[in-house]
């Protein structure tokens, strides 16, 4: 019987580096023997990335905050049963690029969404599923953003106040603090060689610690 892949998300504020630091990722576990799936949310599926352009799109009419809840639900909703459980029952590890403490953190903490609503859509979506590890990517806000427009334009996230930033970035670290044994922090702030070293010795860790880990 085919064991259950691991589920690993990234988390961090704008400009962490999550991108790079999933790649490394990849690389290491494949390294070991490991059958892994890159993949990023709002997003993963033709129909979650149609919902990822509706939401990340610059508009001039205004966004209401449940709307924005919901299209995150619904592309999540997609994402989870068409790629993410079919892969991880096939034994693959999924990389992940945000998961629901993204929603906590960036319509919670950052827009004020009480955290029991989307608790409800979590239960909703999921059902029990959630990260096997998360790892947070922290670093100021002013470091993050700095690096973030050195890429390209901005979409309607990027485009927010410090303020908003800076709420997520104090949501994730009560979420690090709220769920130990989920979170792993790195200073994403450190020169990226010593970030990668970091996030390689955590993806090392979990192969050894999993018992499913290839013989």
């Amino acid at each position: 019987m085919t064991q259950r892949g691991q589920f690993i998300t990234f988390e961090g504020t704008e400009g962490v580096g999550k991108s790079t630091q999933l790649n490394t990722a990849a690389a290491t576990l494949r390294a070991s023997g490991i059958d892994v799936v890159i993949t990023r949310e709002p997003g993963g599926t033709p129909m979650a990335e149609a919902i990822r352009e509706l939401l990340l799109a610059p508009r001039d009419e205004p966004v209401h905050e449940t709307t924005e809840l919901l299209l995150m639900f619904a592309a999540r909703a997609q994402h989870l049963h068409t790629l993410i459980l079919p892969s991880l029952a096939a034994g693959q590890w999924v990389l992940c690029d945000r998961f629901t403490d993204a929603t906590f953190a960036y319509q919670g903490g950052g827009r004020g969404v009480a955290n029991d609503r989307i608790a409800m859509l979590e239960t909703l979506v999921q059902g029990n599923v959630r990260p096997d590890h998360t790892i947070l990517l922290d670093a100021p806000v002013d470091v993050g953003m700095s690096r973030a427009k050195h890429r390209g334009e901005l979409d309607r996230f990027e485009q927010e106040t410090v303020a908003f930033f800076e709420r997520i970035r104090a949501t994730y670290l009560q979420r690090s603090q709220a769920f130990p044994s989920q979170y792993q922090i790195v200073d994403a702030s450190q020169p990226l060689a010593a970030v990668t070293a970091e996030v390689t010795a955590l993806l090392l860790k979990f192969v050894v610690d999993n018992p499913s880990k290839p013989d």
